[in-house]
């Protein structure tokens, strides 16, 4: 009998069983860092915004968040979906994930266009679109991943057993959906 860190299977499983959660770790601490430069830098600076700027649209920001919280519990009910061999229903939840996260994306493309300052207005204006940007580029990814493993369901037969795969993108748009939270507050609340 073969050790299961020899069989080509069990490989492929254990490394997406470590290597995952060490990517996302690794993501992790990217953004920890940059949450700690912003805090500090804003900690710092007592004339944050530029002149006339009082603060951000805090409402339209919290209508993006609950659009990806709601895009958590949707992809949630999705995965419950395909371990039920729902697939049809897995589908379009997944789908709908992928939608509320391209509607995310064009709230942001939006808000960046009406946005009273640009990237070159000092620190404000460059933590402000570094953070915003990079989560942006984070949630991106996750389109592509949710819309990837949705074409792959399409394969008759492919997610009878579930698949590791969707796990695996689900706990990505969890990590960005809770890093948008902690962006909201600092950003938008603080």
């Amino acid at each position: 009998m073969e050790s299961p860190t020899r069989s080509g299977s069990m490989l492929k499983r254990d490394n997406l069983t470590f290597g995952f959660p060490v990517f996302l770790l690794s993501e992790s601490i990217i953004f920890v860092s940059f949450f700690a430069t912003y805090a500090l830098l804003r900690w710092k600076n007592s004339n944050w915004f530029p002149a006339g700027v009082s603060g951000l649209d805090i409402h339209g920001a919290a209508i993006s968040t609950l659009i990806l919280v709601c895009s958590s519990i949707v992809i949630y009910f999705a995965e419950r979906s395909l371990d039920r061999h729902k697939l049809v229903r897995f589908r379009r939840l997944w789908l709908l994930t992928a939608a509320l996260g391209v509607i995310f994306l064009i709230r942001q493309a939006i808000e960046w266009h009406n946005m009273p300052f640009g990237l070159d207005a000092g620190l404000a204006g460059a933590t402000f679109y570094l953070l915003t940007g990079f989560h942006g580029l984070h949630i991106f990814t996750g389109v592509v991943l949710l819309l990837y493993m949705y074409f792959r369901s399409l394969t008759p037969g492919n997610y009878n057993l579930g698949h590791r795969g969707v796990s695996s993108v689900s706990l990505f748009w969890h990590f960005v959906d809770v890093i948008w939270i902690v962006l909201f507050v600092l950003l938008y609340v603080w």
